[in-house]
């Protein structure tokens, strides 16, 4: 009986075995060259673990094959394909864009899997060219004194806190700044920066979509699969969330489009038609069209807060780690700000934030040194052969980008982990490939709001420049550790910086 037992248990093993390992020979018998797989994980076991954060692991896979232009690899057991090459990675995000249109991130239909970020080709071209008008210079400019009322509550603040000590987290600090500028751009609402109730509520939100959990595994192994089974990976309090803030928007100005021209306003206009609709590029029918329900447009609302907010406060906490950590960047461009705002009446304006030039360089440098959305993925449409290899992704495959792993190459950025601004000025960014700079994507699927992220961060860290300086603290770490169990990346433990006020 004990054998039995024993050969059905040998059995067990070994088909399950062969099932976890049974797609690891495809890159090897395709002369695809990649680190060698582990059973259940593929080359995501301290991602999935949780004891490394993926942009990490993917930049170690980058930096582990210096020669190769593609790096095959698995996420848990399906196959994707690593670009190293930044030609090839042109070819992909810009030239034969169709062919890639979608991130290949997607879940059910229903709660918040119909937004601009996770839509597939046919309603993202929909969505993008109706959220679009957004984004455009005048609308900009109109935002700027939303952004600038914002900042200044917020200064008044940080002077508050900084009279009972000068350490503090700036992280969780600059997130009430972004709560409550994200809160007015985007929604019309007025928020005190100050409200522990508001920050609390936004916490707790920003918590559960940026945790991964293991749903996001059994994605990977069956791409696909949250859509097909209409599975939403975030816990109903999450949509309830956004549909309430929607909903609250929408009784306060009774419905109608008002003249504040800003994303609810645009929803309500477009929530008039009850349907958006445009060209299908796809197979079937001609037309894609999606109705605008709450749902839908909670699930915008969902995609606008998740960018203004977390990955804005995010690029602040880092542009301040590094002004810290670098003395004299932070002198100059405490030097600029003085100068601006004399020039400008002591106004920051539209124009006197696009003077802001050395800032500007700043802002570009720390996203290159930390790039926030790691891996960019895009899903292939149809076969497609990568031009002169032999090499072809197939429908449905994924192909992945590691911008932690082409920032910091030293054939792009001479050495690469030291801070320098100057890499992005005018003559030193010439000559630089289109794809050697990649923190907001590149090409049509790019991030829609990066020129609204850079203005509200512009506007924060120039009002914060004006009053006070950073120093590192007793608790500031020498180097960034990455948090292992978020998507985007963020510094484990917080940025702990001491404040000082300036003399002026």
């Amino acid at each position: 009986m004990l054998i039995y037992i024993l050969i059905a248990l040998t059995s067990i093993c070994y088909f399950w075995y062969y099932y976890l390992t049974r797609t690891f020979n495809y890159w090897k018998s395709r002369n695809v060259v990649g680190p060698k797989p582990v059973p259940l994980f593929g080359n995501l076991q301290d991602s999935s673990l949780r004891r490394k954060n993926i942009g990490v692991v993917f930049k170690d896979i980058y930096n582990a094959y210096p020669n190769e232009k593609v790096v095959g690899v698995f996420r848990m057991t399906t196959p994707c394909l690593l670009l190293r090459d930044l030609d090839v990675i042109k070819h992909v995000l810009i030239k034969d864009f169709d062919y890639f249109s979608d991130r290949g991130v997607s879940f059910g239909e229903k709660g918040l899997g119909n937004n601009l970020f996770h839509s597939d080709s046919d309603m993202w071209r929909v969505l993008r060219n109706r959220f679009t008008p957004i984004f455009t210079t005048g609308k900009l400019k109109n935002m700027v004194y939303l952004l600038s009322k914002s900042g200044d509550k917020f200064i008044e603040l940080v002077d508050d806190i900084c009279q009972k000590q000068k350490e503090h987290e700036v992280h969780s600090l600059v997130q009430k700044y972004t709560m409550a500028t994200i809160s007015a751009c985007a929604f019309g609402l007025e928020v005190d920066t100050i409200s522990d109730t508001h920050n609390s509520i936004f916490t707790k939100i920003d918590d559960i979509i940026f945790t991964p959990t293991y749903i996001d595994e059994i994605d990977m192994m069956y791409p696909g699969v949250l859509r097909k089974l209409n599975i939403d990976p975030f816990p109903k309090e999450v949509p309830e969330f956004f549909e309430q803030l929607v909903k609250n928007v929408i009784e306060q100005r009774n419905g109608k489009p008002t003249d504040r021209k800003d994303f609810m306003d645009l929803i309500l206009k477009l929530r008039e038609d009850r349907k958006l609709q445009g060209p299908k590029r796809t197979e079937g029918k001609n037309e894609t069209s999606l109705e605008l329900t709450d749902d839908v447009i909670a699930a915008q609302a969902f995609v606008f807060y998740a960018a203004g907010y977390e990955t804005s406060a995010s690029t602040m906490a880092f542009m301040l780690y590094a002004l810290a950590k670098n003395p004299d960047v932070q002198n100059k461009v405490i030097a600029e700000v003085d100068r601006v705002l004399e020039k400008y009446d002591g106004r920051l304006s539209f124009e006197a934030l696009t003077d802001l030039k050395y800032m500007e360089k700043v802002f570009n440098e720390t996203l290159r040194f930390y790039p926030l959305v790691e891996p960019l993925q895009r899903n292939a449409k149809r076969d497609y052969k990568i031009p002169r290899m032999n090499v072809t992704v197939r429908k449905g495959q994924m192909v992945l980008i590691s911008p932690l792993g082409i920032q910091h190459d030293e054939k792009y950025y001479p050495n690469p982990e030291k801070f320098d601004p100057e890499r992005f000025s005018s003559e030193n960014s010439s000559g630089r490939h289109a794809c050697a700079y990649l923190a907001f994507g590149t090409g049509p699927r790019n991030c829609i709001g990066m020129r609204f992220a850079k203005l509200q961060s512009l506007v924060c860290i120039a009002k914060f420049f004006s009053k006070f300086r950073v120093e590192p603290s007793k608790r500031t770490l020498p180097a960034m550790r990455f948090v292992p169990k978020r998507f985007i990346m963020a510094h484990e433990g917080g940025i702990h910086l001491n404040i000082i006020p300036r003399s002026i």
